[in-house]
């Protein structure tokens, strides 16, 4: 039989003796030795193998029977007995038997042995034992002890006050006869698998102790009380109130998350209503943010003025579905009496704590008869009134309201609300900034893009730009169409690098220099040369690199593609400074990028741009596009472009319709960064809309050409336009031939406008001066720029064209 587990007796633990001094042994009913303690062996000296299995009289000392000894000592009726020593020697210990049953059934006997110089331990009283006693039953801690059947046995007067009972109340008594049901499960739960293992159990339970007290949490150890036989026979349980560590930490907690969560975008609503999400069911049963109705605009509010307070309501959340305790919907505007709670909290900027039928809510609700029968309706108790203040203005004002939890806001929770409001209050201001500087750059960039596209024949153009929604605000993308001489159109994007009110004034600036280079006519190669000197000025000038205001745009860079179409020629010429290259798709539905040799982005400096031509079919589509169409999260620059391939494949009936098909197909529902599109299908100008003859250097020759103008203008049915038609190529030809380098060459052409041309080999181009009274010249171009609607000057290569269009009524269906 194994001593360790021998239970001879099964009485309290004050029936035996300490094991530490004394000495312990298994005798069957034949009186051979079958168990034998550490103690034992400490107190005779015999090692287990020398003892156990042999005769127990053997120990015995003296020169009588050792039998009839041992007889006696098993009966009970022996008192101070000598005992053997492995050394010879002989001691006298008290020796006391106690019978029981081994696992067969049999009988047999636990004998202990005590020195004299430690007694047996005895139920007696004892100034020491009585002091423990005292302290125990005196604990302020809530300590109980249980039996194996979890009845109770002890209670100290910690546990009697916590529970409401007298310990002899307690005594007897099973947990589920004293603590809640759902804390009941627990610590039997616990107390149960520490008498199964013996090891103590640890666990946070949560309830109310007795009727009538507060929702508190408790700190629940259980630990194992064991008999000499190391049997465990009771359980400990102690029980400390951690209410004020649990509500810290659950503080920090939500005050983390409320770190983490609201604020995470920059939308005025959304981040309230994250506040709101937050807080309840963790520290309100229903809750309200109101918010001047300024803020969605991103004016910063004002000092508001006594009376009646409007706030729009921006979030609400309750613990019930369907928020019925609201009287408005978020969106709404709601109206707070000058004497309610919340109007002296935006008034003031102090929070405030509220029983629902203290004074302060008792006029509210006589003002408010709806929210007063809601009040009433739901059973709301407790009230929390906190302002919303960021940078010392108050922002609106957030209600706090219990009405499930029995427990009342107290002047922590206020803290609470107070902190969880600043913060959110710091995420609603930053939302409503940046609404103010979206909604201001978003102005801006609108008033600089192209308000209507200007008349022009040479293309039908479809374009769409849809601005970012990150908090990095707004881009620079821009697009362009821009008329030419001799029927030409210039189709422009770029993208100013960086996001923000300073890159839409950037993309501004470049949109207005473009547009003044193309009136100059350069060639794509040239313009993009004038346009990289431009910027290289501005960041001197700017010094962007190190303005310290300037948050996101680190340095002043930007991509443009400049494109020029000629519907004479049917030809395009084409260059770019760091811009994806534009697409083709011809009238049979195929689709290619061109092979653009895609310089550097303009702002890098001192590098060479070069332009490519090529011709397209009448009809065919010309594409520009910026990179944040084809560039998304998703993908990169190269997959999203060969997206952008096979949708142009399958383009739609209309170029409108193919602008929404790209749009919806290749962006999220929020781009990160701008889009700029722009659609153009080419259109020709046939044969007979074109007149083209050389003329000789001889001032003769200006009387043929008025002559053939007329009898063209009459073909095209344009007789209104001849007298002046007739003028202004009279004044050209004349220039030409007195000023410039043969050969002579006459234009016209037919489209929207009557455009007159004449070509030289010289590149002088004539200035329009201011001719004296008495002067035989210097009068003809100042009477071209009287007739005609626009005139220029155009450089070519080996010469020059001067230009002018007149305006026609044209008559074709």
């Amino acid at each position: 039989m194994d001593m360790e587990n021998a239970d001879p007796l099964g009485n309290g633990l004050d029936r035996f003796p300490d094991q530490v001094t004394s000495a312990t042994a298994v005798v069957d009913a034949r009186g051979i030795v079958t168990g034998w303690s550490s103690g034992a062996q400490r107190l005779l000296g015999y090692p287990y193998e020398e003892v156990v299995g042999r005769s127990a009289a053997r120990l015995l000392g003296g020169k009588a029977d050792a039998t009839g000894r041992l007889s006696a000592v098993l009966d009970g009726r022996s008192g101070p007995t000598l005992l053997r020593h492995r050394g010879g020697r002989f001691m006298e210990a008290e020796v006391q038997a106690y019978a029981s049953l081994d696992s067969e059934g049999n009988a047999q006997w636990l004998v202990v042995a005590t020195p004299p110089q430690q007694p047996r331990r005895e139920p007696r009283p004892h100034e020491d034992e009585a002091t423990t006693e005292e302290a125990f039953a005196q604990s302020n801690l809530p300590v109980m002890i249980y039996d194996a059947e979890l009845r109770a046995l002890r209670g100290s007067a910690g546990a009697a006050r916590e529970l409401g009972l007298a310990e002899e109340q307690m005594r007897g008594r099973r947990v589920t006869d004293i603590l809640p049901p759902h804390i009941c499960t627990t610590v039997e739960e616990g107390m149960r698998r520490v008498f199964e293992t013996g090891e103590p159990e640890r666990f946070q339970v949560h309830g109310r102790p007795r009727r009538g007290a507060r929702d508190r949490h408790w700190a629940v150890s259980v630990s194992p009380l064991r008999n000499p036989t190391g049997q465990v026979r009771h359980v400990q349980v102690i029980a400390l109130d951690v209410t004020e560590q649990h509500r810290a930490r659950e503080r920090l907690v939500l005050l983390n998350d409320v770190s983490a969560q609201v604020g995470s975008t920059l939308d005025v609503m959304r981040t309230a209503q994250e506040m709101a999400d937050v807080a309840v069911g963790r520290l309100a049963d229903f809750i309200s943010v109101d918010l001047l109705d300024g803020l969605f605009r991103g004016v910063e509010p004002r000092p508001s003025a006594t009376g009646s307070v409007a706030l729009r309501r921006a979030a609400q959340r309750s613990v019930l579905p369907g928020t019925p305790e609201s009287v408005v919907q978020p969106g709404d505007v709601d109206y707070y009496p000058e004497s309610s709670p919340p109007a002296r909290c935006l008034h003031t900027g102090q929070s405030s704590l509220h029983r629902a039928l203290d004074e302060a809510i008792g006029s509210w609700q006589v003002a408010d008869p709806e929210r007063a029968r809601k009040v009433r309706d739901f059973g709301m108790h407790s009230i929390m009134v906190v302002p919303l203040r960021a940078r010392g203005i108050t922002l609106g004002v957030a209600v706090l309201v219990r009405h499930r939890r029995r427990n009342s806001f107290d002047e922590d929770d206020l803290l609470l609300a107070e902190e969880i409001a600043a913060r959110a209050a710091v995420a609603v201001d930053n939302a409503r900034r940046f609404t103010r500087e979206r909604t201001t750059a978003l102005a801006l960039q609108r008033s600089l893009l192209p308000q209507r596209l200007p008349v022009q024949g040479a293309v039908e153009v479809a374009y769409r730009y849809l601005p970012a929604r990150s908090r990095a605000g707004l881009g620079g993308d821009w697009f362009d169409v821009i008329p030419l001489s001799g029927a030409r159109v210039a189709l422009v994007v770029g993208d100013v690098v960086g996001h923000g009110l300073h890159a839409s004034a950037t993309m501004g600036r470049l949109r207005t220099a473009v547009r003044t280079l193309a009136d100059v006519d350069l060639p794509p190669e040239e313009l993009l040369v004038h346009l990289d000197d431009l910027i290289t000025h501005l960041r001197a000038e700017e010094d962007t690199a190190t303005d310290p205001e300037l948050e996101i745009l680190t340095d002043l860079v930007a991509t443009c593609l400049y494109l020029v179409y000629d519907p004479v020629s049917r030809r395009c010429t084409a260059a770019g400074a760091g811009h994806p290259p534009p697409a083709v798709v011809t009238p049979d539905g195929k689709a290619e990028f061109v092979d653009l040799s895609v310089g550097p982005p303009l702002g890098v400096g001192g590098l060479p741009f070069e332009a490519v031509e090529w011709e397209v079919p009448r009809g065919s589509l010309l594409v520009l596009y910026t990179d944040g169409l084809a560039e998304v999260p998703e993908h990169d620059l190269g997959k999203g472009m060969a997206r952008l391939r096979r949708r142009l494949e399958r383009p739609a009936d209309s170029l409108d319709a193919t602008c929404d098909d790209l749009v919806q197909t290749l962006l999220p529902a929020k781009p990160r960064d701008d889009v700029a599109l722009l659609i153009a299908r080419t259109r020709a100008l046939d044969a007979g809309q074109v007149g083209t003859w050389e003329l000789p250097s001889d001032p003769a020759a200006v009387a043929d050409a008025r002559d053939k103008v007329a009898r063209r203008l009459a073909d095209w049915g344009l007789d209104d336009v001849v007298f002046t038609a007739e003028l202004v190529v009279s004044e050209l030809v004349t220039n030409a031939i007195r000023y410039g380098t043969p050969p002579v060459q006459l234009r016209l052409i037919r489209d929207i406008a009557l455009i007159c041309e004449v070509s030289d080999s010289s590149s002088t181009a004539p200035h329009m001066k201011r001719a004296r009274m008495f002067d035989e010249g210097g009068r003809g171009l100042l009477l071209v720029a009287q007739f005609a609607e626009r005139w220029g000057t155009r450089h070519r290569a080996g010469g020059k064209s001067i230009w002018a269009e007149i305006g026609v009524q044209d008559e074709r269906s």
